[in-house]
Parts: structure tokens; C-alpha cells; sequence
């Protein structure tokens, strides 16, 4: 569609001598003549050879919409044909919310049976297997370089910070209301198992059964009143 800009004839509807054109022209779009309300203005490009109708429009879910016509004449004395009908949002229209990528709308929880959530290639909580850590891995060093990882991809040093963050600052951190309330921490406990690499020193398994705890991973320095060492 053309730019527009303000004339100075804006105010008289029959300056371009298409109103009714432009109308009758948005009445066809609309198919059902509720649907076009009052003239609210006329626009001109720069040489007024092309002219925007605007109309107001009442359409279910289209609230401060407007029918927009676009009409042009070849010279100023040849007549106007229309060129498109469109709705354009008006400055006080109801619009959608801006999109948001799937990916960054997606909640834990959201994954349920059957669900496949495609892969990003892009991740940066990821790196390829070769390069991690050799910490981070069951193998040593050499085992890692005859056998090779497994893997295609493992999680970054980003990926590991934001996962500790997370586990740290939820439920299952030091500062729950569960935590502050045991009698000793998880990394005391018998039940507590680390898990390996380099989040082991940080982070563990929980593997006792009374425990609310039971199959999570916890911190360090979490704790339940199921401790192992606890003493009434």
C-alpha cells in the first residue's frame, strides 16, 4: 500500500470524487452492510493520484478497526478504480498481544504423554559431546577420546549455571521452608546421593523413601526432618 500523507482537501470526503466508490466498495468486502459504519477520513500520497478511504468498522473482535480503501485515478480526469480493501487498526483498536516464539512460551509442566518437543540447534545450554569436560563424564580423559562420549550434544557451562541456579533458588535449595527447619543438611545425610560431575559438590539424589524429598534432586545444604542422623 501506498505512504500517505494529510492533504489539505482531507476534510472534504468529494475532493478525490470517490467516497461513494470506496464505500460501496467496502460494503462488497464486508458482505453485510452492519458491518461498515461512518466516513472517518480520506488520505493522499504526494501527487494525489492515490487516496485511503477509511471507514469505521464493526466486526466481532475487531474493536477501533477500520475499513481502509484504497482508490487511484490515472490523471485528474479519468475516473477512480479501487485497488484493495483491508482493515487497519485504528488508534484506539484492540490488538493482539505480540507473538512470542513457541519456545520461549513453553512452562515445565506444559510436556505431557506423546508431546515431542522439537530440538533447537542453537541451544546455548548446550555444546557438542567433544566438548566437554572430562569431570563431567564417567570416563577419564583417555577413555574419553578412545570411545568417545555417546552424546551428539551435552550441556554447556551456561546450561549447567542456569540449572544450578534453578535447583538452588526452588524448592529443594536451602532457603525452602522444609530446609530451614531440618535438623541437619542433605549432604550429612546417608540417603543423600551425589550426582557426577561438575555439579556433584553442589548438588545429590535423595533416596529415601519417607522422605517428601524421595527421587529429587536437592542441594548440598537442603535438609528434611527424614535425615538419617536425626535424633528426637
Amino acid at each position: 500500500m501506498a505512504l500517505f500523507k494529510k492533504s489539505s482537501e482531507a476534510k472534504n470526503p468529494h475532493a478525490f470524487d470517490a467516497l461513494e466508490l470506496a464505500r460501496a466498495a467496502a460494503l462488497a468486502d464486508a458482505g453485510n452492510a452492519s458491518l461498515v459504519g461512518e466516513y472517518i477520513s480520506v488520505d493522499f500520497d504526494d501527487e494525489e493520484r492515490i487516496a485511503s478511504y477509511m471507514f469505521e468498522a464493526f466486526l466481532q473482535g475487531y474493536m477501533g478497526w477500520r475499513w481502509a480503501v484504497t482508490v487511484a485515478k490515472i490523471d485528474t480526469d479519468s475516473d477512480a478504480t479501487v485497488c484493495d480493501v483491508v482493515l487497519l487498526p485504528g488508534p484506539d483498536a484492540l490488538l493482539a498481544p505480540e507473538w512470542i516464539p513457541y519456545i520461549d512460551r513453553i512452562q515445565p509442566g506444559d510436556i505431557g504423554v506423546g508431546d515431542i518437543l522439537p530440538s533447537n540447534p542453537d541451544d546455548a545450554r548446550l555444546v557438542p559431546g567433544f566438548a566437554a569436560l572430562p569431570g563431567d563424564e564417567d570416563l577419564d580423559a583417555t577413555q574419553l577420546w578412545e570411545l568417545g562420549l555417546g552424546r551428539p550434544r551435552v550441556m554447556s557451562i551456561e546450561g549447567r549455571d542456569q540449572a544450578s541456579k534453578r535447583w538452588y533458588t526452588g524448592d529443594r535449595g536451602p532457603d525452602s521452608a522444609i530446609a530451614k527447619m531440618a535438623p541437619k543438611p542433605c549432604v550429612s545425610c546417608g540417603f543423600f546421593v551425589p550426582i557426577s560431575g561438575s555439579l556433584r559438590g553442589s548438588f545429590g539424589v535423595c533416596a529415601n523413601a519417607i522422605s517428601p524429598e524421595d527421587a529429587r534432586v536437592v542441594s548440598v545444604d537442603h535438609g528434611c526432618g527424614a535425615h538419617s542422623e536425626a535424633t528426637l
